[in-house]
């Protein structure tokens, strides 16, 4: 049988459906396309797509279970090194990753890798009914600070060499930025509580509104009993642009603006953490963040939403797929644009408003592409005297964020870089003894699959360190 050169397209909602609720847009693959799409894979001896995969989940196995209709045995495979099977299916950039390495794209579409992930994940958790089994406890204790991807996968491999694993969560709800970052259309919250739910199985015990640096430090956790702690606290501190304006009412920056529609539900009619809906919404930004932004606001009513982004398409650092959804759903790119102010008003019979007003446009100015900057993208040049503005009364900053101080600011002896991500060795290792640190609070904002790798390398050095 000849093979199909191009992967089998995801069903969706469609576009004029899904921009006005908060349901996933990817369906999933039915049981029969998605073995259509597992008999496309080569099952190459080299097995190239493992190398680009930072769990190094077995690719080839689980795509073969697949092909026989295994899909049980399939997921057995994919939990071996993968703490979140469902969690990646949906979120990991494999187009970059994975599939890019995939020797059907040689010539032809790679396979849909990241798709068939997605597929096994589901049809395990709608089918399985054993829970995860505990091994027997090994006598060691360690403490994980934060319950986002890295937190949640030193946990898991932790878990099931026998640790007892205590995960820290500064929000009243585990899952780090798979709750309050990514949004339902595009991470059911079920599916986040679901692999949460499967650790805790294990033994790995929860504990939230525990704000490692206030409510405790990492001192305090060595005098708990703790013999290692991995910090993976995230990049929840904000950037902003520096312009006039962002202070007025009506500016967000993104993680404020996710978290207050994700965790706190502000969609909602009535919300106890209100939210601007409506009206007109610029987005600054071309990351995946942006495009999750501009996406919620639109759900959220408003009645015209732009991405303002100062270079071209060829640069945007969006997933491709998360780029074409946001264009299907009527988001307005204003490419090669630059906001140099956001505008506003005070309203002196408010007693609300009793310094900033509120927002009512942004000033920006076109560039071009210059010469390339130190990391080889073309820098963009404002054009003299091409200012504009755009009439909104919402903006989101949605340019990046940086790890947050407090840890690093209430421990002694752990360096950061000027970033102020915390420095490691190869296996993770800080500055401090038995003091382990990876995901975002390392390297700044990144993808859940690096969080994770990154995770998966302090608990298999952590692991060394106390069986010696």
């Amino acid at each position: 049988m000849a093979l199909n050169p191009k992967k089998h397209e995801m069903p969706t909602q469609a576009p004029e459906v899904r921009a006005h609720n908060f349901k996933e847009v990817a369906l999933g693959y039915p049981v029969e396309i998605a073995i259509e799409e597992a008999n496309r894979c080569l099952n190459c001896k080299n097995r190239p797509c493992v190398a680009g995969c930072p769990v190094n989940v077995d690719i080839p196995g689980f795509i073969m279970k697949i092909k026989t209709g295994d899909f049980e045995g399939a997921y057995q495979v994919i939990n071996e090194t993968s703490s979140l099977p469902a969690v990646c299916g949906r979120v990991c950039p494999q187009e970059t990753q994975c599939e890019s390495k995939c020797s059907m794209g040689i010539r032809f579409e790679p396979v849909g890798i990241g798709r068939l992930e997605r597929f096994v994940a589901d049809w395990h958790n709608a089918h399985a009914t054993e829970k995860a089994a505990a091994p027997e406890p090994n006598g060691h204790k360690v403490a994980i600070v934060g319950s986002g991807p890295s937190g949640l996968t030193c946990a898991g491999d932790l878990a099931k060499k026998g640790y007892s694993v205590s995960v820290f969560e500064a929000l009243h709800t585990a899952g780090g930025v798979l709750i309050y970052g990514i949004p339902e259309f595009r991470l059911p919250k079920r599916i986040v509580a679901k692999e949460v739910e499967t650790l805790k199985e294990l033994g790995v015990d929860i504990e939230t509104n525990v704000v490692i640096g206030k409510t405790l430090t990492i001192d305090e956790l060595f005098e708990m009993g703790y013999e290692a702690v991995f910090i993976g606290s995230g990049a929840g501190l904000p950037n902003f642009m520096n312009i006039p304006g962002e202070s007025l009412k009506g500016v967000y920056s993104a993680n404020e603006f996710l978290t207050r529609s994700n965790l706190m539900k502000a969609y909602l009619d009535d919300p106890k953490t209100p939210i601007q809906k409506g009206g007109k919404v610029a987005v600054v930004g071309g990351g995946n963040v942006a495009m999750d932004a501009a996406r919620t606001a639109l759900r959220l009513g408003a009645e015209h939403v732009y991405i303002v982004y100062r270079r071209s398409m060829d640069e945007l650092p969006a997933r491709r797929e998360e780029v074409e959804h946001a264009m299907e759903e009527g988001i307005d790119f204003r490419l090669l644009n630059n906001p140099v102010e956001i505008l506003g008003y005070r309203n002196p019979d408010d007693p609300r408003d009793p310094k900033n007003g509120f927002v009512t446009g942004m000033r920006c100015i076109r560039m071009e592409l210059g010469e390339p900057d130190a990391k080889g993208r073309r820098r963009p040049v404002p054009i003299p005297g091409s200012e504009f503005t755009l009439d909104v009364d919402t903006v989101v900053i949605a340019i990046g964020t940086s790890p947050n101080p407090l840890i690093k600011n209430t421990t002694a002896g752990l360096e950061v870089n000027s970033h102020g991500g915390i420095i490691v060795s190869e296996d993770g290792l800080t500055s401090r003894k038995n003091v382990y640190a990876g995901g975002d609070a390392v390297t700044g904002a990144a993808t859940v699959i690096s969080a994770m790798g990154a995770g998966k390398i302090a608990a298999k050095a952590i692991d060394e360190a106390l069986r010696q």
